[in-house]
């Protein structure tokens, strides 16, 4: 007796040590792709290709010092739907790798039975029968060849993808945010810039019309005027409807209503500055701060362990099992040291009849996980190709705006020239309405590039990957192990 249970004993310390033996399939090893030590696009404006600080980059919108904005980000941060949902999706693979990790360990169950029968008078003696029993089971698959661990491996991977998920949700809300603030702002100042020209234009309207019933000008100039005048007074409801759909977009953004927040930004407030200096970084920096990147490297190495739970299933799978309890006829002699009753011993399975169809779903998931790979080139690509975007746009809307700035300066000076010869009998009116209408058109685009600039830089703060700071706790690589 003693002999047996050394044996098992032994079998089990060897069965053990066994379990240690490196999984099968292939090992990942994370190789990134090779990248320009610079940015193709020249870095002028205020561009410099200085280190990015982590923790400015994570909450850049309060580089553009708009403590409204501000607060609407933060707000967002907290209750837009899409994050509440991306936060659930986190919870639901943390729960998973849980249950992948839990096939490590050996399962232990209790059980318990009575019951009481009756055999037949014809076919038997007619006698009624009691009988108990309780005890407790225990068994264990040793993870010999590591389909458990590849598939640990896997759910963990699976966790830290839905993880980068929610930081690239986070990226997205909180450029979302910024973006549509910005066009509120913007159709704010074009509302304004329209009104005011309007005031200006219908003083102009008046004169005519005055001039023209004194005789001192024609009907022409009379209607010339007028359309000058509802021309861009036919503008202004466009702007406007424009404003309220920017502020209902903002409002959903913040997980609200439509119109909660009309009587919070009513007011008008400036385009916000963007700073004097941005720093970019370098292109090797996206690799490891775009959450779809990290998102998509992590896919891949949950696909490479998945070819190891699927080779796995070409080798035998070993389980030891064992079991003690009571049994007995009588609920007296139930705990009585001649009920007990125990077992144990290890058991093999093994899908000999099987190979073709298990090196079959191999080759299935080595195909997925090239799948996978070119999915991770396409993201660092794409990146990089955003990035590059983001630069040129933004340099060269500044450029256009500083452009802008002289047009609006000479469009003001023509139209104040036009209006003295006017008054003067130097030129007609024609001139005067062909300056007004030059100076308004270039100050709404004026209004327009100062939003565009400063739009420009959260997509490329977007693109850099910024807006999110670890919100979890990093799980430790012994949790993979």
């Amino acid at each position: 007796m003693i002999a047996n249970h050394r044996a098992a004993v032994l079998v089990g310390m060897i069965l053990f040590i066994l379990a240690g033996c490196s999984a099968v399939g292939p090992q990942y090893v994370r190789e990134d792709p090779s990248v320009s030590p610079a940015w193709h696009t020249r870095l002028t404006d205020g561009l410099e290709d200085r280190q990015v600080d982590p923790q400015e980059l994570a909450q850049w919108w309060t580089m553009l010092d708009d403590p409204v904005l501000t607060g609407l980000v933060e707000r967002a941060i907290e209750s837009n739907l899409d994050l509440k949902e991306a936060r659930v999706r986190l919870n639901e693979a943390r729960s998973r790798r849980s249950i992948a990790g839990a096939d490590r360990f050996p399962t232990l169950g209790a059980r318990a039975s009575a019951g009481k029968s009756r055999s037949s008078e014809d076919s038997g003696n007619g006698l009624e029968r009691e009988s108990y029993a309780t005890g407790f089971d225990a068994a264990w698959e040793l993870d010999l060849f590591g389909g458990v661990r590849r598939a640990l491996e896997a759910a963990q991977s699976d966790y830290e993808a839905t993880r980068e998920d929610l930081n690239d949700v986070l990226v997205s809300i909180s450029a979302e945010v910024a973006l549509n603030y910005v066009e509120v702002r913007t159709f704010q100042e074009r509302i304004e810039v329209n009104e005011t020209n309007l005031a200006i234009l219908n003083e102009t309207y008046e004169l005519v019309q005055s001039r023209a019933q004194a005789g001192l000008d024609d009907e022409l100039a009379v209607f010339q005027a007028r359309v000058n005048l509802e021309s861009t007074r036919a503008q202004i409801p466009s702007l406007r409807s424009g404003l309220e759909e920017g502020m209902n977009r903002l409002a959903l953004l913040l997980g609200e209503q439509p119109g909660a927040l009309h009587a919070e930004l009513e007011k008008a407030r400036p385009i916000p500055v963007t700073p004097l200096e941005v720093a970019v970084g370098v292109p090797a920096d996206i690799l490891m701060r775009r959450p779809d990147v990290r998102s998509t490297e992590r896919e891949l190495a949950a696909q490479t362990a998945r070819i190891g739970v699927a080779t796995a299933d070409l080798y035998p799978k070993i389980t030891f099992s064992g079991s003690i309890g009571l049994d007995a006829l009588s609920l007296d002699n139930l705990f009585t040291a001649g009920s007990r009753t125990w077992s144990y011993g290890p058991g093999i399975r093994w899908q000999v009849f099987n190979a073709s169809a298990i090196r079959a779903n191999i080759e299935v998931q080595s195909a997925l996980q090239e799948q996978a790979l070119i999915r991770y080139e396409a993201a660092v690509l794409a990146a990089l190709e955003e990035v590059e975007n983001a630069l040129v746009d933004y340099a060269h809307e500044q450029q256009r705006r500083e452009a802008l700035i002289q047009a609006v300066d000479a469009a003001r000076q023509a139209f104040e020239l036009a209006q003295y010869k006017y008054q003067a009998g130097l030129t007609d009116f024609s001139t005067v309405l062909d300056s007004q209408r030059t100076l308004l058109s270039h100050q709404d685009q004026l209004a327009q590039s100062n939003g565009s600039v400063t739009t420009n830089l959260i997509r490329l703060y977007k693109a850099l990957g910024g807006g999110w700071i670890p919100m979890v706790p990093e799980v430790s690589d012994k949790s993979a192990s």
